[in-house]
């Protein structure tokens, strides 16, 4: 019955998403300026109080539906209903928690626009680098597409790896080997790890 109720209940976040006009480079000048918030919080807030900050941004630019379904690909529709919302609010929380894990001192980094470049397929491509405090950089590309919550956040490219790529590999070889129930036990381990990073 509870599983049933579950089921009922989950309405991912972009068919409740209300459209959204703000431009790609607000998007990921919002996400910036929380993370810093973040870092600047750093130990005083936590990482409870960071991962509450950061969450609505998270949910807000990124589009989490579109991208727990890429990353899966065929796996998904081989998941029951009950599965599918597992997954994603695992994969939510791990998100967030990532960033939270790795953004969480502040020592004079500043983020910096580069430029934005239409894709094919009605994406976009936001470069920004992430400058620190001894001069060294980071850049951080991300793929943004449409859709009818607005302009959302689908892919990020550190240093030019693809986020999206690494997890496909990764979590479709441990689903079609070892199957749901250790898939989700390692994404749990993972949050773990980020909240003790």
């Amino acid at each position: 019955m509870a599983a049933i109720l579950l089921i009922l209940l989950y309405i991912p976040a972009s068919w409740a998403q209300k459209p959204d006009t703000t431009s790609p480079v607000q998007i990921i000048n919002s996400l910036h300026e929380t993370l810093l918030k973040g870092m600047r919080g750093g130990d005083k807030l936590g990482f409870q109080g960071r991962f509450k900050l950061l969450a609505p941004v998270i949910d807000r630019t990124y589009d989490l539906d579109f991208i727990a379904h890429i990353i899966l690909g065929k796996f998904w529709t081989k998941l029951d209903r009950e599965q599918q919302h597992i997954f994603f609010e695992t994969f939510r929380k791990l998100s967030i928690s990532t960033y939270v894990g790795w953004f969480k001192n502040y020592e004079g980094e500043r983020f910096e626009f580069i430029e934005q470049k239409t894709m094919p397929r009605n994406q976009l491509l936001v470069r920004s680098r992430l400058i620190k405090a001894n001069g060294d950089t980071v850049s951080f590309d991300y793929i943004l597409r449409q859709g009818k919550g607005g302009w959302r956040i689908i892919n990020i490219l550190a240093d030019g790896v693809s986020d999206i790529a690494l997890k496909r590999v990764e979590y479709r070889s441990i689903l079609s080997q070892n199957g749901f129930p250790v898939f989700i036990d390692m994404l749990k381990k993972k949050i773990v790890m980020a909240e003790k990073n």
